[in-house]
């Protein structure tokens, strides 16, 4: 049986799943520090949804990656987790 590490590397052979794969990356690294930051602030879902003035399904899809937030979005989070949006273009 295989781990995932072994799997990923395997996966990842596989030039067009990796292209996908580092496409998503910053996708997925914004993901985390959300994730992060409310934990960090000891807030649930529902509580930083509270503050947002929006429900807990939005977090929710929001932390899971399946939902394309707004910038105005992204911004209320960020000051509801007392902490700053920056975004760049490489």
């Amino acid at each position: 049986m295989k781990n995932y590490k072994q799997f990923k590397t395997e996966l990842l052979k596989d030039k067009g799943i990796k292209r996908a794969y580092e496409k998503l990356g910053p996708e997925f690294s914004l993901i985390a520090m959300l994730i992060k930051k409310r934990i960090e602030r000891g807030l649930t879902q529902k509580e930083l949804a509270q503050k947002i003035k929006t429900k807990q399904s939005a977090i929710s899809r929001l932390e899971s990656g399946s939902y394309n937030p707004s910038l105005a979005f992204l911004r209320k989070v960020a000051k509801a987790l007392n902490a700053r949006l920056k975004v760049k273009i490489y």
